[in-house]
């Protein structure tokens, strides 16, 4: 198994190895899936990191689908139809929930394309099946936003992490900016809370992501929260794998 270095200080490089073997709550936040076009070795870096850094929750960060065939960006005239793209996000989404059956999910502006085109229809949402009915994913808990030990975990659609964090004072945890991953803390006499902007899991060049082609490329990583969300680090992924 490769060793993971997170890109951190020494001093809180130490600090997470003592905490590791502590007990404490540690989460895992991975980035956006956009399924059926996951990086290939994300799922096996995902655990690996769970398991490297004893890992208790899971939290998904959103657009776990991409919708492409009914994208708001321009679709692909020779890209999957509907269905045949549902049905290999649903055979990608699946080992992730083999993977981790218990989980939370923060519903992405991906996600949510096929509620908002029923919407726009005018169609009653009592005619549509939840994202969970239609993945298969039954012990996932979905909602736009969760709290853990005081931290929000949300996807981050309107605002980056440290613009949130800062407006809210409290911990954020976000993706959705795929070419986008920092963390910062913020201090006062009495506390700290941090901003963590976690990247993504997403294969470049996938035709689905062809609107970004011209942008940075996306960070591919996780986030992991340590002690009982009072501090994280962003772990990269190693490029060499897939």
């Amino acid at each position: 198994m490769t060793k993971i270095r997170p890109r951190i200080t020494r001093g809180e490089y130490d600090r997470l190895v003592r905490w590791r073997d502590s007990g404490a709550r540690t989460v895992l936040a991975i980035g956006d899936l956009h399924a059926p076009f996951i990086k290939e070795g994300y799922l096996e870096f995902c655990k690996e990191i769970y398991q490297t850094y004893n890992c208790t929750e899971v939290v998904f960060l959103g657009d776990l689908l991409d919708n492409h065939y009914s994208s708001y960006h321009e679709a692909d005239p020779d890209g999957h139809g509907a269905g045949e793209e549902l049905k290999r996000a649903k055979v990608q989404i699946a080992k992730f929930y083999a993977a981790f059956p218990n989980a939370k999910v923060c519903v992405g502006n991906h996600d949510a394309i096929p509620d908002r085109k029923a919407f726009s229809a005018g169609l009653s949402k009592n005619w549509i099946k939840s994202i969970s009915e239609i993945l298969e994913t039954p012990t996932w808990e979905y909602a736009e936003e969760h709290i853990i030990d005081g931290v929000l975990y949300n996807h981050g659609i309107g605002r980056k992490a440290r613009i949130r964090a800062k407006d809210e004072f409290i911990s954020v945890v976000q993706g959705h900016y795929h070419s986008e991953s920092d963390y910062t803390t913020f201090v006062s006499e009495t506390r700290l809370h941090f901003a963590m902007q976690v990247g993504c899991g997403v294969d470049r060049r996938a035709y689905a992501m062809a609107y970004g082609r011209h942008f940075k490329k996306p960070q591919l990583n996780v986030g992991v929260i340590f002690d009982n969300g009072r501090w994280g680090a962003i772990i990269p992924m190693d490029l060499g794998r897939g």
